[in-house]
C-alpha cells in the first residue's frame, strides 16, 4: 500500500511522535495550523470517517481517549479543536483516517 500515513506508522518515513500504542499513532503535523498541531491516527488503514463501520469503530473510541489524553499532557486546558476532513471537497489529503488536535490560540468560525 501506498499511503503516507502508513508509512510513518511503519517507521519508513520519519515524524515527531507524540505518542503510540498497539492501536494508534500520534505526530505532530508537518504543516501547523496552530501552536499545537497533532494528528492521530489509527495504525488500522481506514480511509476515512465514511469508512468506520462496526468492525472498526472501537479503534475510534479509543483514538477520542488518546485525543483527551494528549490535550491533557500538551495544556489544553483552555480548549481545542478536534478536526476530521472527509473526501476531496473536505480537503483531506492523506486517504488514512487522522484527527487533528489544533489548539494553543483562540479559534475562528468559520474554521480559516
Amino acid at each position: 500500500m501506498d499511503c503516507l500515513f502508513c508509512k510513518i506508522i511503519a517507521g519508513e518515513i520519519p515524524s515527531n511522535k507524540v505518542y503510540e500504542d498497539d492501536q494508534c499513532f500520534a505526530f505532530r503535523d508537518i504543516n501547523p495550523q496552530a501552536p499545537t498541531h497533532i494528528l492521530v491516527v489509527p495504525k488500522q488503514h481506514i480511509e476515512s470517517v465514511d469508512a468506520i463501520d462496526s468492525t472498526n469503530s472501537a479503534v475510534v473510541g479509543h483514538i477520542f481517549e488518546v485525543i483527551a489524553k494528549i490535550a491533557k499532557e500538551e495544556g489544553l486546558e483552555n480548549g481545542y479543536r478536534v478536526v476530521s476532513n472527509i473526501g476531496e471537497q473536505g480537503q483531506q489529503t492523506v486517504p488514512h483516517l487522522h484527527f487533528h488536535i489544533i489548539g494553543g490560540r483562540d479559534m475562528t468560525w468559520p474554521p480559516g
